[in-house]
């Protein structure tokens, strides 16, 4: 039985052991007035049986609760776990001098990885960063504005990946996507100087 199916079935058991029992109070106050705590007892079992039905009803509703939060914070972890592996692999990439084959198909199937829990603007989004990387790489080798260009494009999945993660609380912050976007490419020029001159 599904948990709509058990609240109905709970609401439903309430409302008639309340209609049952006033019309049950009403005949025990007729047949029974002159029996000495009749009505109190009748009363006594009346509120007893409703409270346990509406504590069957409030902890089901609770447990059901409890369980999608879990899975929502399993899901985020996930999604937090495999967005760091996709960072992590495009690092790789770019700290190497060439570019093989290999690294553009790995690239290519973390998109299946993606297409499992991500937001449509992320996959879309990725997409373009594949289309950029496949171009400016197509000698297998990365320059100065490769990267230059590359960092761009990373910056704007990162925006996307960040909206998809933690999109809500940057809405109630005080900085747009613009301005995150821009001190992500900030960012990622000082440390491209850094490295540079190293």
């Amino acid at each position: 039985m599904n948990s709509l199916a058990k609240n109905i079935f709970l609401l439903t058991l309430t409302a008639f052991t309340f209609i049952g029992g006033y019309a049950f109070l009403r005949f025990a106050y007729r047949v029974t007035d002159t029996t000495p705590f009749t009505q109190e007892i009748v009363l006594i079992i009346l509120g007893t049986v409703a409270t346990v039905l509406i504590t069957a009803l409030l902890l089901n509703k609770q447990t059901a609760v409890e369980i999608q939060k879990e899975q929502s914070i399993k899901f985020i972890d996930l999604k937090t776990r495999t967005y760091e592996e996709l960072i992590n692999q495009i690092e790789e990439i770019s700290q190497s001098e060439k570019i093989n084959k290999g690294d553009m198909i790995s690239m290519q199937f973390i998109t299946h990885r993606l297409a499992i829990f991500s937001s449509p603007q992320v996959l879309e989004e990725f997409q373009n960063f594949l289309e950029v990387l496949d171009t400016r790489t197509k000698d297998r080798k990365i320059s100065r504005d490769d990267s230059i260009i590359l960092a761009e494009s990373l910056a704007n999945l990162t925006v996307k990946i960040r909206e998809d993660l933690i999109g809500e609380m940057d809405a109630l912050g005080n900085y747009s996507k613009k301005q995150i976007k821009n001190l992500i490419l900030r960012n990622s020029s000082e440390s491209m100087e850094l490295s540079e001159r190293q």
